[in-house]
């Protein structure tokens, strides 16, 4: 089955490694090279991949990678050859973040918060209720001036340089952080009434069941849902597009609001999954046979998104949430669900990191990750670069946070209101 991944963000900063190589290390990263390159002309869903003539960047890149004195080094030309793509699910994982997310801790560590990178802050978004952090007063809308003594202005201002203009910013910043928000950590933050306030983060009971996907590690799935308030709408979030756990979470929330004035789908924060999950939830919500969310088009083969119906389905209003962090197969339903005349989007525009990849692992102790297929929704409309965007944008903003709003839900649920309640 093919797998659209979440896209993986990898900082060479993060992971240094400028030592001198020895002349084995030096023909690991050769091998490694030719490795990639022939992965990429073999699997790329073009003949020429990126429209390059492949050989050429061959002929350009070996004598790069057999100057290169470092690991860093060999990282670089490695990053930078497959950046001629320009193309995102294409990227060098230094092998050090195998062992950490191999780790007995991995996936279980966490400070019960989330976060987004708005601008030049770093704002919280959500703090899990039976964490530290809540217990200690930490509330959405506090902005994280320091972890563990390392002055965030200067790192976000790095790599906001490094994604400016990019489509990916928000997904990348956010796992930037994240990655640093390692419990035990001590953690500088302003709080609502702009305030210093330091606070020591113990790790939190971690949330969700754990899943092995692959290369990307041990992971934790939750998964939300209820109705809102006193309000007759469902509402159901979930972080991944994996395990059978959530099929039957969606099927049983869905199923038990069929009558509802609407229900609303949070994929926010959402870095996809396994793609073809997308079918199989879209059809709690389309009753029309042969009907499709797009198609990935692979170097040999074609894969339509063939929505698979279920004997009950809503039919009421459907509202979608996105933002900068929802990508992969959380664009896929969205603008699949959207191309069909289903659903109506909110939010921000999404990371538009659509392209189904797999992992592998080097010669030199490093993952690879490389895209298989290109994806074209339903519409005709290309995810890849170009992303989703809602049809109602609702920028997130500091003082939403702190005052408890939530834009793009209120958003949500003002159109569903306004539309006739369901049959």
């Amino acid at each position: 089955m093919l797998r659209t991944t979440a896209i993986f963000a990898v900082f060479l900063l993060a992971w240094p490694s400028s030592a001198a190589l020895t002349p084995e290390q030096r023909q690991l990263n050769i091998q490694s090279f030719e490795y990639v390159w022939t992965t990429i002309r073999d699997k790329h869903w073009q003949r020429q991949p990126g429209g390059l003539d492949w050989q050429k960047i061959h002929d350009e890149f070996r004598p790069k990678i057999e100057g290169a004195d470092s690991m860093d080094a060999a990282r670089a030309v490695l990053q930078e050859m497959i950046g001629s793509l320009h193309q995102t699910h294409f990227a060098i994982v230094p092998g050090e973040v195998y062992s950490h997310l191999d780790s007995p801790r991995a996936g279980d560590t966490n400070t019960g918060i989330d976060i987004r990178v708005i601008g030049a802050q770093v704002l919280v978004t959500s703090v899990q209720s039976n964490s530290p952090a809540f217990t200690q007063g930490v509330r959405p809308g506090w902005q994280i001036l320091k972890i563990a003594d390392t002055d965030l202005a200067p790192v976000v201002a790095k790599l906001n340089e490094t994604y400016a203009g990019s489509s990916l910013r928000d997904l990348m910043l956010r796992r930037a952080i994240i990655g640093r928000l390692n419990a035990p950590v001590a953690v500088e933050f302003l709080d609502a009434e702009d305030k210093h306030v330091s606070k020591t983060l113990a790790a939190s009971q971690p949330e969700g069941t754990r899943i092995d996907f692959g290369y990307l590690g041990p992971v934790r799935v939750w998964f939300h849902g209820s109705k809102l308030g006193d309000k007759d709408i469902g509402y159901v979030a979930f972080n991944f597009f994996l395990g059978a756990g959530l099929m039957n979470f969606l099927g049983g929330s869905v199923e038990s609001c069929l009558k509802c004035q609407g229900f609303i789908i949070d994929l926010r924060g959402n870095p996809g999954g396994i793609g073809a999950m997308a079918m199989g939830m879209a059809g709690w919500f389309i009753s029309q046979p042969d009907q499709k969310l797009g198609t990935l088009y692979m170097r040999d083969a074609t894969l339509n998104f063939v929505v698979n119906p279920r004997l009950k389905e809503f039919s009421g209003p459907l509202a979608i949430l996105v933002d900068g962090a929802s990508a992969s197969t959380s664009e896929i339903m969205a603008q699949g669900l959207k191309d069909l005349g289903r659903a109506r989007i909110f939010g921000s525009h999404t990371a538009a990191a659509a392209l189904p990849s797999v992992f592998e692992k080097l010669p030199n102790g490093d993952g690879f990750q490389y895209a298989i297929a290109n994806y074209i929704s339903e519409g005709g409309k290309p995810l890849e670069g170009v992303g989703v965007t809602p049809d109602v944008e609702t920028p997130l903003i500091r003082q939403a946070l702190l005052d408890g709003k939530d834009p793009a839900l209120d958003a949500a649920v003002a159109w569903i209101e306004g539309q006739k309640k369901a049959p």
